[in-house]
């Protein structure tokens, strides 16, 4: 109990020292949990109490991600939607797979590392889209686009890599009929639902806790993906009244996230996974390189323009929650360790980035003909 008192102090500290340089604060989550645990001073330990906050992090971002989804939008941009999601799946995963393999990772931790690859942080791209108040440009769209797909991606390859303990027909019918239970519980039950979460008391908050609770109680019951349900448990729920769960749901998704971000960094014992510095520092850099092209191309292919590929790049190099979810179910304790590093070096490379990239684009991206432009300030000779 004192190690995550101590944890959460120095995450808050953190969290004041970030929001005032504006800086994305899963990265430093993590970098004090590397300090803090195994690889570092050794202070705070793993136990059950902080294994069961991590897990309620776990389900509750998967919740607010469920929330987000809205199916109907989705059908209706759909185009644009598979468009630049393929590209940008396309080249991150084959990338992130042929350099994870090369360096000598297995084949199942190539594909972990490749998932990693190429799924950006949707927390650290919109934060800065804000920030950076660059929601009215055209590029800004796409990127949201961007990160609904690899938000759909991450859902499949969830519930692909989930351990199977029983035939795969049987666990699938057993989660289209719960699917189909909960649908009609809530259609059904719509107004009540909607009742509940109007009150001015602590109803709303112990529906929403309890509820996503015991959606994810009753998959592991029924050895059904815990996952995907809690994902789509939050789906059917937002076709009521998204607003206000995510009122509600919010606290408990922000203490808890933290929790599951720094001890997944005290988890991590780089030492014992022997993993070089070189190595670490290589994938990384092959992950913004990686997303440098993926943001060019979908930038020529949508907007038609270079400049716009900047833009798309600049906001999506951070990798952040998801990375870190796959890694924590999943992976070894290398690819752990490698996506740790992954997660804080793009991340806060991608914050910078980000806030200069008009600047960055003027360097990288020169227009062909310069005499066609004019210097502010400056008239025309002749």
């Amino acid at each position: 109990m004192q190690g995550i008192v101590l944890a959460l102090f120095i995450c808050m500290l953190l969290a004041l020292v970030t929001k005032r340089f504006s800086l994305p604060t899963i990265p430093f989550y993590i970098l004090a949990g590397l300090v803090l645990g195994k690889s570092g001073l050794d202070l705070v330990g793993a136990d059950q109490i902080s294994a069961f906050l991590t897990h309620l992090g776990l389900i509750f971002l998967l919740f607010f991600m469920g929330l987000e989804i809205k199916p109907d939008r989705i059908w209706h941009n759909q185009s644009a939607i598979v468009s630049s999601g393929l590209i940008d799946l396309n080249i991150n995963a084959l990338i992130g797979f042929v350099a994870a393999y090369a360096l000598g990772f297995p084949l199942f931790d190539a594909v972990i590392i490749a998932a990693a690859f190429f799924i950006s942080s949707t927390a650290m791209a919109v934060t800065s889209l804000v920030e950076n108040r660059k929601l009215l440009m055209k590029e800004s769209e796409t990127i949201v686009w961007l990160m609904v797909f690899e938000d759909i991606v991450v859902i499949l390859i969830l519930a692909l890599i989930t351990p199977q303990t029983e035939h795969p027909g049987i666990m699938l019918a057993k989660t289209v009929a719960v699917l189909l239970l909960l649908y009609a519980l809530i259609r059904f039950g719509k107004e009540q639902i909607i009742w509940v979460l109007r009150r001015d008391d602590e109803l709303p908050v112990l529906l929403t806790f309890s509820a996503v609770l015991g959606i994810s109680a009753l998959s592991v019951y029924l050895g059904i993906p815990e996952s995907f349900m809690v994902i789509a448990f939050g789906t059917l729920l937002g076709t009521i009244d998204p607003v206000s769960f995510e009122v509600q749901s919010r606290p408990f998704k922000d203490v808890f996230l933290v929790v599951f971000f720094v001890f997944f960094g005290i988890s991590v014992n780089l030492f014992s996974a022997g993993i070089s510095l070189t190595v670490l520092i290589a994938v990384s850099v092959v992950a913004i390189l990686s997303k440098y092209l993926s943001g060019i191309v979908i930038g020529n292919y949508i907007h038609r323009s270079s400049r716009s590929g900047i833009e798309i790049w600049a906001n999506t190099i951070g990798r952040g929650e998801f990375s870190i979810v796959i890694a924590a179910l999943y992976a070894s304790d290398a690819v752990s360790g490698t996506i740790a590093c992954m997660v804080i070096i793009t991340s806060i490379v991608g914050a910078f980035v980000a806030k200069y990239s008009e600047k960055i684009g003027e360097v990288l991206i020169r227009p062909k003909n310069p005499d066609l432009f004019i210097r502010p300030g400056k008239g025309q000779q002749g």
